[in-house]
């Protein structure tokens, strides 16, 4: 069942053409989804504990990232490039996206060594290779750099997937990796000093449809054993009267979602040593440069 959390190392099962059209409609949506917001916020909160002052910081999945003013704010002297997925995903020239004052480039056209931050909010979740995409990371910053990133872990929407699970219905999700599963992770990717930390929102609403519209702007089903095919009404009223049947004493329905953040640093590279070590220029370089700045 996709009740918990996916396996660490490992690709996470999600229906890659299901992905496609999630990236399809966020893409068109005029802004990010509040809770995006909202995390990137809460994550902001936690740049006090990096002394460095990046010079050229990576906003990945920057559209809904909902952290553009953020980063604007915290870091006025830097370069803020917006990463997008695809290459697709980078407004046309024409755009007015375009001219918002920030460089947009496709996922595959970062080069390596080009950031000190990489800054990504509430999109993990959405991978279906979150190992690889840490290699990424690391490969996009350069040494000494950081990386902080919020997701969603598997405490979120518990409730939902008890009505599902009590129903006899598919899950309504996909699994969630967990934050120490995360860390290990970041480790295995070559991050050093990883901290991970969590915290949950109960958000409620006005009903029941309101709960369910707002779940739309926050991604789609990506579980492979999802029901196949579109609902009936009938079923829409039986998950409604359910969702209501959770309300709290001012009858508001209510689900939580479990926030995961963490931050890791590039370390220097360290050439294996034996009888007889190489080590490239460009690593020797990079060492140097390491030891320079702690000593400074």
């Amino acid at each position: 069942m996709a009740d918990s959390a996916a396996p660490p190392g490992t690709r996470r099962t999600i229906d890659e053409k299901a992905l496609e059209r999630l990236w399809q409609r966020q893409r068109a949506a005029d802004a990010a989804p509040w809770l995006h917001g909202e995390a990137a916020r809460r994550m902001g909160e936690r740049l006090g504990v990096i002394r460095r002052r990046p010079e050229r910081v990576l906003d990945w999945w920057a559209h809904q990232s909902g952290s553009a003013e953020l980063l604007a704010r915290a870091y006025p002297q830097a370069r803020v490039v917006a990463v997008e997925p695809q290459p697709g995903a980078a407004p046309p020239w024409w755009s007015p996206k375009r001219w918002r004052g920030r460089e947009t480039v496709a996922e595959a056209a970062v080069g390596a060594g080009s950031a000190q931050l990489v800054w990504a909010n509430m999109m993990l979740h959405a991978v279906a290779d979150p190992p690889a995409l840490m290699r990424r990371w690391l490969q996009a910053l350069e040494v000494d750099g950081f990386l902080m990133f919020s997701t969603l872990g598997p405490g979120t929407l518990e409730s939902l997937r008890t009505i599902y699970r009590r129903a006899g219905w598919p899950p309504p999700l996909a699994p969630f990796v967990d934050m120490h599963d995360l860390g290990d992770m970041l480790v295995e990717a070559g991050f050093a000093d990883p901290v991970m930390d969590q915290e949950q929102l109960t958000l409620t609403w006005p009903d029941g449809a309101a709960l369910l519209a707002e779940l739309r702007t926050l991604g789609a089903n990506l579980d492979p054993a999802r029901f196949a095919g579109l609902r009936t009404p009938r079923w829409r009223d039986r998950l409604l009267s359910a969702l209501a049947a959770t309300a709290g004493p001012e009858g508001r329905p209510a689900l939580v979602f479990e926030l995961v953040y963490g931050h890791a640093f590039k370390p220097p590279p360290r050439p294996r040593v034996g009888s007889e070590t190489t080590v490239a220029v460009e690593d020797l370089r990079a060492m140097a440069r390491a030891g320079r700045a702690r000593r400074g």
